[in-house]
């Protein structure tokens, strides 16, 4: 009998425990076929285990030591597959060869919005990535303009990612329970090649914007945009991805000039 591992607080970790759930996360990853998969913070394996069911490589990224202690012990065939290593850190180019595959996992809700700026710098890698998270994290990444979730995470990855919100998951199915709701998503590359802006600039003004929200445009992009700009009166929430691009396009127009 595995010695089961205890879900560790500086971790972030909660461990699913219902298993008709860990099975509905992990067949999100059919919603990109045929590519290798890579799971962030596996635990004991709960989605593990239905994701190596399917006809495809899996790789699994886990931090904690007793974790990647139990997985080897439960599935010896994985033991090349098991990455003990801070997925923050590492370089994910190389993860399949140089290969696209699936981001998925149950991501550990401390660092979640952390995983997603990192699956950004490796878009051409990561044409797909599901998972859970905590639900207000879930909103915002599926969040469309004018509303109130809608931020910097739902700017930034709707540039690249088409976001779906698939279900909503309750602290209950969990050990320990977590204080939230979670959510599970599905984030697919649209069809966007290339930027059409300088994406340096885009994130400047973007994060500027949503500083200070409460703010119209004028107020918080104050020096960057004039206060008689047509979009000077808007919160930065009510602006689309388009808008913004074309904002962050008209600034370094002005700037060339200046």
């Amino acid at each position: 009998m595995n010695k089961l591992v205890k879900p560790k607080k500086f971790l972030g970790q909660h461990f699913l425990t219902d298993l008709s759930v860990a099975q509905r996360i992990a067949d999100t990853v059919d919603a990109c076929p045929d590519l290798p998969v890579l799971e962030v913070g596996p635990g004991m394996g709960v989605m593990t285990q239905f994701l190596r069911t399917k006809p495809r490589p899996l790789k699994v990224v886990e931090l904690d030591f007793e974790s990647v202690e139990y997985l080897r012990r439960t599935w010896p065939d994985m033991e090349d597959n098991i990455i003990e290593d801070d997925f923050l850190k590492m370089h994910l180019e190389n993860t399949f060869g140089g290969e696209p595959f699936v981001l998925t996992g149950n991501y550990p809700y401390n660092i979640s919005s952390q995983i997603f700026f990192k699956m950004l710098d490796y878009k051409e890698f990561i044409p797909c990535c599901t998972g859970m998270i905590q639900k207000e994290v879930a909103e915002r990444l599926a969040a469309k303009p004018g509303t109130k979730a809608f931020g910097i995470l739902s700017v930034l990855v709707q540039l690249w990612y088409d976001v779906e919100y698939l279900f909503t998951v309750p602290p209950t199915v969990f050990n320990p329970p977590p204080k939230v709701q979670s959510a599970v998503v599905c984030m697919k590359r649209n069809s966007r090649t290339s930027l059409p802006c300088d994406y340096s600039l885009m994130k400047r003004i973007v994060k500027q914007a949503f500083q200070q929200r409460r703010k119209m445009l004028r107020g918080s992009l104050r020096g960057i945009i004039p206060a008689d700009h047509p979009l000077g009166t808007m919160r930065p929430e009510q602006l689309s991805v388009e808008q913004f691009i074309a904002l962050t396009n008209e600034v370094a127009g002005q700037t060339a000039q200046g």
